[in-house]
């Protein structure tokens, strides 16, 4: 069945449909989802909740655009507010201007591992450093996304390279 119909089916509340959508993109979403999360878990619960949006919002799925485009951004405002309605940014209103880089080159360390540095991150930092960094958000649109300023914004990506920097190093020394 091609897209189109699929999608046409899901409008119409189709179960064989919805199915067949969420194992063509459940693995992509579900990626998203981890990265935004704190372990396998929690992200297992926002890709859930991702589809029910999806499968409520479809009818508003106009066929203008990615479908997939469509559907991650979803998955990305879906995860967001459920952090919002949470509380769990607890954002700051700091400004730190200076950017610190997170460099790997010179380091023995794995993506999994970094990727595990990332969800140990806390939430307004995980957040924030995924959308800029791996999203290619703005500082402008993540305050828009947060609520927050975009000052604000830049300085969790700070706290978060920074974060991320010193445990590169200390995973370092323990390798050496």
């Amino acid at each position: 069945m091609d897209l189109d119909e699929l999608i046409h089916k899901c409008k119409k509340g189709n179960r064989q449909a919805q199915a067949e959508l969420y194992r063509r993109y459940s693995g992509i979403l579900f990626g998203m989802c981890l990265k935004y999360s704190r372990n396998k878990t929690e992200a297992e619960d926002n890709l859930h909740d991702s589809f029910m949006t999806i499968f409520e919002k479809v009818d508003q799925f106009r066929f203008k655009g990615s479908f997939e485009g469509w559907i991650k951004r979803i998955t990305v405002n879906t995860v967001l507010q459920k952090y919002r309605n949470n509380q769990h940014l607890n954002l700051i209103s700091e400004n730190h201007e200076d950017e610190i880089e997170v460099e790997t080159e010179d380091s023995d360390i794995s993506l999994s591992t970094l990727l595990g540095y990332i969800q140990e991150l806390p939430d307004k930092y995980r957040l924030t450093f995924n959308l800029y960094v791996m999203d290619g958000f703005s500082h402008k649109e993540i305050s828009e996304m947060l609520g927050t300023s975009t000052g604000t914004s830049k300085s969790n990506l700070a706290r978060a390279k920074a974060i991320l920097r010193d445990r590169i190093e200390k995973a370092k020394i323990n390798i050496a």
